[in-house]
């Protein structure tokens, strides 16, 4: 087995994993960043709908946008429709295409210096006196990778001071590590999207739209983001523990699709699955640092995980680059990552926890009610959590149980 050392190695190439190689790279790290796949950005498991506040952190350049939307519109199970027109709305404000926009992250931390390698996938962790200590890998690389080995495939052992666990959903690198990972059916959202074009007469291309029913999307929802030329995302969510035969995210999704674009046509279909269950309770160990959707950082009400996964990557990258040059890479200087974290987005995803807890025991007749209560209302510069408060002031004795949990 061949052995290789470095600084860092961060584990999984999305958001999160990109942006934490490169902001410590940028700070004097030698770093590596390893993504199993072949190619970076692919396949896509994601709705691709994002707020432009993800401008305040990483250059979002005109290639990596399929469409900019000035607002939502959201519908009760009776058909009843909520206009949201804000730019600076949570979930909205630009479509992206994420296999372009994923690999613009992953250039930006090449030419910080961190090194990448795709068709390299972690099957296991150094541990060394109880740290972290990097990771192993099965390379499968090319003629033209540096493998460390000419191109060769094989394993690799990986030292590292500091791993970082951006490998996605229920992380394999933060279980073997030893923290518990592992989420239950109601803990998650099985989600199903199909990218559906010839939709030029049916498509509202300046809105997104969501679709609030437990008949549409049980404990979920459903969308449609518009990507421009007649395409849009078409998709939906429900909650693990609804999905079981013929009632899986697919057949609700196909039922959907039919009613709302009887006309469009499927080019692609895209799968996953989405942490709903609010972060973990600790996101660092010795030597280890989790970022993004292995540290559960999704607003369980939205799904939404693109931007605090960016913001966490910076973070995460600025503190393993400070322990890098301290040479302190335990739990107790890592935890500055949790503290900061949690101060920048932590309450927005409690708060989100517990809204859709809330949500999701509401009938379709009580969905509708809170859709009647905001019908004709014009609501402007709105966030999810003032929408709540706006719902709130609407329907106090309904959402007696929300307002304690939003003042």
């Amino acid at each position: 087995m061949r052995e290789e050392k470095y600084d860092v190695v961060v584990v999984g190439a999305g958001p999160a994993g990109s942006v934490a190689a490169k902001t410590a790279a940028e700070r004097g790290a030698e770093v590596l960043l390893i993504e199993r796949n072949q190619e970076i950005g692919v396949p896509v498991k994601c709705a691709e709908g994002v707020s432009k506040e993800i401008e305040k952190f990483v250059e979002v350049v005109p290639r990596c946008v399929s469409a900019e939307v000035k607002g939502a519109n959201i519908y009760g199970p009776d058909g009843t429709k909520v206009v949201l027109s804000a730019e600076t709305m949570d979930e909205t404000g630009y479509v992206l295409e994420r296999k372009i926009f994923d690999k613009s992250l992953a250039i930006a931390a090449v030419r910080a210096g961190a090194e990448v390698r795709v068709k390299t996938e972690a099957y296991g962790v150094v541990k060394e006196n109880g740290f972290t200590k990097g990771v192993l890998a099965r390379c499968g690389c090319s003629d033209y990778s540096d493998c460390s080995g000419g191109g060769r495939e094989g394993e690799v052992r990986i030292s590292a001071d500091v791993v970082v666990a951006a490998d996605g959903v229920e992380s394999r690198v933060g279980r073997w590590a030893g923290i518990e990972t592992r989420l239950r059916p109601s803990e998650v959202s099985v989600s199903a999207e199909f990218l559906m074009c010839g939709l030029e007469r049916e498509l509202n291309s300046d809105f997104s739209e969501f679709f609030v029913s437990n008949e549409i999307a049980p404990k979920g929802y459903a969308w449609v983001f518009p990507k421009g030329s007649g395409c849009a995302n078409v998709g939906l969510g429900i909650s693990g523990d609804v999905s079981g035969e013929k009632h899986r995210a697919f057949d609700y999704l196909r039922a959907f699709a039919r009613m709302k674009f009887p006309k469009g046509g499927v080019v692609a279909e895209i799968y996953g699955v989405v942490p709903l269950s609010g972060s973990l309770p600790e996101t660092t160990a010795d030597g280890l640092v989790l970022v993004g959707d292995a540290a559960r950082q999704v607003n369980p009400l939205t799904g939404g995980g693109i931007l605090y996964a960016i913001q966490a990557g910076e973070i995460a990258g600025e503190v393993v680059a400070k322990a890098v040059q301290e040479k302190d890479f335990s739990k107790t200087r890592l935890a500055e990552y949790e503290k900061r974290w949690r101060s920048e987005f932590g309450k927005r995803l409690e708060t989100g926890l517990k809204a859709k807890e809330f949500f999701f025991g509401l009938s379709d007749k009580d969905l509708n009610k809170l859709a009647h209560s905001l019908e004709g209302v014009k609501i402007e510069e709105l966030s999810v959590g003032a929408l709540l408060l706006e719902l709130v002031k609407r329907n106090p004795k309904m959402l007696l149980g929300l307002r304690k949990i939003l003042l």
